[in-house]
């Protein structure tokens, strides 16, 4: 008599992992961030967005009733007319040299006054930093009197002369000192002596070592420094009257008819071109610029 034996083969269960209170926790405190975040940021994005989406529509369109955000026919004739009503192209390249001096300046002079007030021991060294300090709390309009009358006996008016010194030692160059001073301050004085044994000096020490551990604060300092040259109005209004020397925060009060009525389409159009160099920039270093701005805090 034969047997037969029927061969059971257990398979593997697979275990399901189960989700610990504590990570459902984490997940919904994770996702009550990300709404928050969202609902924060809609007051900032829904604008921009308009305004991009409103620089395609024709003008009848855009005071529409009910409001739309897109348009069923798009059209160009906006970014024409900013070229076509006044010389946008070379206001545009006006801003954009002046924004990239006044930055490098801004990088140069704040990374050399940063190490300087951090590394360097002198008499008086806190008292002078608190005074430069001090040209932060200086609003612009009171100083912009006295400044008009120097640049006018130089011969500097309605030059770009104006706009590239003021800005690039003026506040945005404080902050920039100060951003720099925090970062050098935070890295180890282990670096600095060991240069030293190497036979470097204050300037090589600077050049060689600080400098380029220091990328993640220029990039913070290159961001703020360039978005304060970019917007600035109050300046180039008193400074320049030619149309082929304005920059475009002047260049984009311009956009009116012959009767003073707005031209709505073309403004927005020259507006959207306006931001999109700034938000590239942001968008490409915003990890360094926030890791700057972090360790500028660290110590000091």
């Amino acid at each position: 008599m034969r047997t037969e034996t029927a061969l059971r083969v257990d398979l593997p269960r697979v275990i399901e992992p189960r989700v610990r209170p504590r990570d459902r926790a984490a997940i919904g405190r994770r996702i009550a961030l990300y709404v928050a975040l969202i609902v924060m940021a809609l007051p900032f994005a829904v604008p921009t967005i308009w305004m991009i989406a409103s620089s395609f529509k024709p003008l009848s369109e855009i005071f529409a009733s009910p409001p739309t955000i897109f348009t069923d026919s798009p059209t160009l004739a906006g970014y024409r007319e900013a070229f076509d009503f006044q010389p946008f192209a070379r206001q545009y390249f006006n801003s954009v040299y002046i924004a990239v001096l006044v930055t490098m300046i801004t990088m140069f002079v704040s990374s050399l006054a940063g190490y300087a007030f951090a590394r360097i021991k002198f008499p008086g060294q806190n008292l002078l930093f608190l005074v430069v300090l001090i040209g932060l709390l200086v609003p612009s309009e009171v100083t912009i009197v006295p400044l008009f009358q120097m640049f006018k006996n130089l011969g500097m008016i309605n030059t770009h002369w104006p706009l590239i010194l003021v800005t690039s030692l003026a506040a945005p160059c404080v902050l920039a000192t100060f951003i720099m001073r925090q970062f050098f301050i935070a890295l180890p004085g282990e670096l600095e002596e060991a240069a030293r044994l190497d036979g470097l000096g204050q300037v090589g020490i600077w050049w060689q070592i600080f400098l380029p551990l220091a990328k993640p604060a220029l990039s913070a300092v290159a961001i703020l420094t360039f978005l304060a040259s970019w917007n600035l109005y109050l300046e180039p209004t008193v400074y320049i009257t030619s149309p082929d020397l304005f920059t475009l925060p002047q260049a984009l009060t311009r956009y009116t008819d012959a009767y003073g009525g707005e031209m709505w389409n073309t403004q927005l159009a020259a507006a959207t071109m306006t931001v999109a160099p700034v938000l590239a920039v942001f968008l490409i270093a915003q990890k360094q610029f926030v890791e700057g701005l972090a360790h500028s805090g660290l110590k000091g």
